[in-house]
C-alpha cells in the first residue's frame, strides 16, 4: 500500500505541535515564493536572503498563533514582506530596481534567433524602466500579482493590504504602464 504524502494542513498542524520535520517541509514548498516576495520589496538579493530567512523563522515561533484552516501561504508571504520591508526601511542601501527573476522563455524550449533575443532583452529593458516611475506600492502590488503570479488576496496578505487596495493599485499602475510603454 502506497501512502499519500501529507496536505499542508496536515504538516501546519504537526508544525504546530513542535514537529521542526513537518515545518521544513512546509518552508520546502514555499521558499522560493517567499524569497521572490522579499526580493521585490528589499530590492536586493542579499538583504531578500536575510528577509526570507528570519521571517520563515518568525514563522516557526508564530505558528501556535496560526488560525486553523486559513491558506498558509498567504499568511507565511505577509510573514516574510513584513520582515523584507523593515530591513528595506532600515538600511541604507538603495540599489536601483533590477528583476533579474523576470526572464523570457523561448517556447517549447527551442532557442531564440538573434534578433528575437535582441528584441527581447530590449523589451525586458523598457518594461524595467516603466516599472521603475511606479511608486512603490504600485509596483510591488503589479510585481506580486503579475511576476510572482499571486492572487488578489495573497498579494494583499503579502503586502498588508486589502483585496480592493491591490486591485486599484494594479488598476493605476497598469494604465500608468500603458502610457509608458
Amino acid at each position: 500500500m502506497v501512502s499519500r504524502p501529507p496536505t499542508e494542513d496536515q504538516l501546519v498542524e504537526r508544525a504546530r505541535g513542535g514537529d521542526a520535520a513537518a515545518f521544513a517541509a512546509l518552508v520546502h514548498d514555499h521558499e522560493e515564493i517567499a524569497f521572490r516576495t522579499a526580493y521585490l520589496i528589499a530590492r536586493n538579493a542579499a538583504d531578500a536572503e536575510d528577509a526570507a530567512q528570519v521571517g520563515l523563522t518568525k514563522a516557526w515561533r508564530a505558528l501556535p498563533r496560526f488560525r486553523r484552516g486559513a491558506p498558509f501561504r498567504p499568511w507565511l508571504l505577509a510573514i516574510v514582506a513584513n520582515e523584507a520591508r523593515n530591513r528595506r526601511r532600515s538600511s541604507a542601501r538603495r540599489a536601483r530596481f533590477e528583476l533579474h527573476l523576470v526572464e523570457g522563455r523561448p517556447s517549447a524550449g527551442a532557442a531564440p534567433s538573434p534578433e528575437a533575443a535582441l528584441l527581447a532583452r530590449e523589451q525586458h529593458a523598457r518594461l524595467l524602466a516603466a516599472l521603475g516611475t511606479l511608486g512603490e506600492e504600485q509596483r510591488q502590488a503589479v510585481a506580486c500579482r503579475y511576476l510572482l503570479g499571486l492572487t488578489e488576496r495573497e498579494t494583499a496578505a503579502a503586502l498588508g493590504c486589502r483585496p480592493g487596495t491591490v486591485k486599484s493599485r494594479v488598476s493605476r499602475a497598469l494604465a500608468r504602464l500603458e502610457e509608458e510603454l
